[in-house]
């Protein structure tokens, strides 16, 4: 797996650079917090919405059918204490064909 985008986050407010993907992704927060970290897709780098919110540490995977933006991280408010890292990845395959294509900013 590629990484498209990681942090170390401690701090509200704060989110990884935001990415765009599509197909099969992989999404890793660990370490120890009291926060809750959202992951959240855009179709414009803009307007944010949220996919899924989690206060512990989480492996997954996602699959992403249309080529949106992405980013993960920690809203106003949902920050207590601690450092969340996160990690956003893609199958090196389409990390590669997006980078080709440049859509991968």
């Amino acid at each position: 797996m590629s990484t498209l985008a990681s942090a170390e986050i401690a701090a509200q407010n704060t989110f990884t650079s935001a990415k765009q993907l599509q197909g099969n992704f992989n999404v890793s927060i660990s370490g120890t917090f009291a926060a809750t970290v959202t992951v959240q897709r855009s179709p414009d780098n803009s307007s944010w919405f949220d996919v899924n919110s989690v206060t512990a540490p989480i492996e997954t995977t996602g699959f992403e059918p249309e080529l949106m933006w992405y980013r993960i991280g920690v809203k106003t408010g949902e920050y207590t204490s601690g450092t969340a890292a996160v990690r956003l990845g893609l199958d090196d395959q389409v990390a590669a064909s997006l980078r080709l294509d440049g859509l991968n900013g």
